[in-house]
């Protein structure tokens, strides 16, 4: 990706901006994700075909982590090494998902629509904030 796309997509040239805000809008989207999968499991279970205990979980988990990428989004110059955690663990979110779908679950057409689509959502957070942590540390 280039850096004109970058900025086009982050509405900044300051590469540290570009970065927070990259992690800002994965926070705010895997926070939604996470509340709704915690709030709802029962229902969405139903709808995706998935077990509610395990959206349970994952909502859990999720509202954490986001809430860890939110702190890190608000940093002024957020720390190489845990963006770095934050671009791995969401690249291997991305991964699992399809790997889960694969060999382990067996969700309904629901489900089977938004567990890829989660996941390449997710891998294009980490192919941004990759990007935009390389310009980071190109500019320094």
């Amino acid at each position: 990706m280039s850096a004109f796309q970058l900025t086009a997509l982050a509405r900044t040239t300051d590469p540290r901006t570009m970065l927070r805000r990259f992690l800002a809008l994965d926070a705010v989207v895997t926070a939604g994700n996470g509340l709704a999968y915690a709030a709802a499991s029962g229902p969405l279970g139903r709808f995706l075909g998935v077990d509610a205990g395990l959206l349970l979980t994952l909502g859990v988990f999720l509202t954490l982590y986001a809430a860890g990428v939110g702190f890190l989004a608000a940093r002024k110059s957020p720390p190489v090494l845990p963006v770095r955690a934050v671009i791995e663990l969401n690249a291997a979110w991305a991964v699992l998902s399809f790997v889960a779908l694969a060999i382990w679950l067996s969700p309904g057409t629901a489900g089977a629509v938004w567990i890829p689509l989660q996941a390449v959502t997710v891998g294009g957070f980490a192919a941004l904030q990759y990007a935009a942590l390389r310009t980071t540390r190109a500019g320094r």
